[in-house]
């Protein structure tokens, strides 16, 4: 791995608890990872991880990818962040993000409005509260009045966006200091560079299933591909990137309520560009194929249905392998 080059591992890891993860990620640094990053849908939140992590593994980059920012109000966004930037100076990293209408409205009781809006203004909103100012404003989507950290971080941490068109992309190279995308190919990463420039930071989830056994890991990844790409804001995202023809029988399957025709109707050839497969030399190879084509940052998600266990598969997939 070149130095200075970042290669990051999601947790918690899919086969076990947070409580039982201390001792992989504890064992990360020395595999050559550089960052962790939590995930925050329906399992555990975004924040209890990385605060763990930051006594389990202290050398690592810690990461949030992505908390939304409609589940939480601007003010317990601002203590949770300083409270990790506090725990890990310089080391935090809070990635936010719209997220989608299921997540906000449907499991929160939330308001999916103006999703690139609400955004842009909790974005403003942080970096002055974090910067230890006392905020009364009245955004777009929000009013915020008097509100300032009892402690703000010595160091306020980077804020990053989840960012899968232009809009948002160069909001997030214009005014935050990274994008965080998902579900892209090699190839896709190079569209997504044009759009925020060379010196922006782009990270993006990696899915890997180590295995050889490419028809099952394909069966695997059509469920997990399906339940995304219906997603209106995935859907609006491959077909920026190309895919909407490809794509069309999954959507009318999909939206006749037929699965079964929709699981069928995804290609060979979008699962393997979308999701990291084969023996590990493969995945690592095929990973520094994201990186070469633009990718600052890959965070790994290993998946299981492979013929390894996670945690071999984590040590495989390290930098330091091979």
């Amino acid at each position: 791995m070149a130095t200075g080059a970042r290669w990051g591992m999601t947790v918690p890891f899919y086969d076990r608890s947070l409580a039982a993860s201390k001792d992989l990620v504890a064992e990360l640094p020395e595999l050559g990872y550089t960052d962790i990053w939590s995930a925050e849908v329906n399992g555990v939140d975004g924040f209890t991880p990385l605060a763990l992590a930051s006594e389990w593994a202290p050398g690592l980059r810690l990461g949030s990818a992505i908390v939304p920012v409609s589940t939480r109000g601007p003010g317990l966004l601002a203590m949770s962040a300083a409270t990790l930037a506090d725990l890990a100076p310089e080391r935090f990293v809070l990635g936010i993000g719209a997220s989608s209408p299921a997540i906000v409205e449907r499991w929160n009781a939330g308001e999916f409005v103006k999703p690139f809006s609400r955004t842009r203004d909790t974005l403003r909103f942080l970096k002055k509260a974090l910067a230890g100012e006392k905020v009364t404003e009245k955004y777009e989507t929000f009013e915020v009045k008097g509100f300032k950290l009892e402690r703000a971080p010595k160091v306020a941490p980077k804020i990053v966006l989840a960012a899968l068109r232009p809009r948002m992309l160069r909001l997030a190279a214009e005014e935050a200091d990274g994008a965080i995308t998902n579900w892209l190919s090699p190839q896709d990463v190079r569209k997504v560079r044009a759009e925020i420039g060379p010196d922006t930071e782009l990270i993006a989830r990696l899915f890997v299933c180590v295995s050889e056994d490419a028809e099952k890991v394909r069966e695997l990844a059509r469920w997990m591909l399906a339940s995304y790409l219906t997603v209106p804001v995935y859907a609006a995202f491959h077909d920026w990137l190309g895919r909407g023809e490809t794509l069309r029988p999954l959507h009318e399957a999909w939206a006749a309520g037929d699965r079964q025709a929709a699981l069928k109707a995804i290609p060979d050839e979008v699962v393997d560009d979308l999701v990291v497969h084969g023996d590990a030399a493969t995945c690592r190879a095929r990973i520094r194929e994201y990186v070469d084509n633009g990718l600052t940052t890959p965070v790994l998600a290993p998946i299981p249905g492979g013929e390894i266990p996670i945690t071999q598969a984590v040590r495989d997939l390290a930098p330091t392998a091979g």
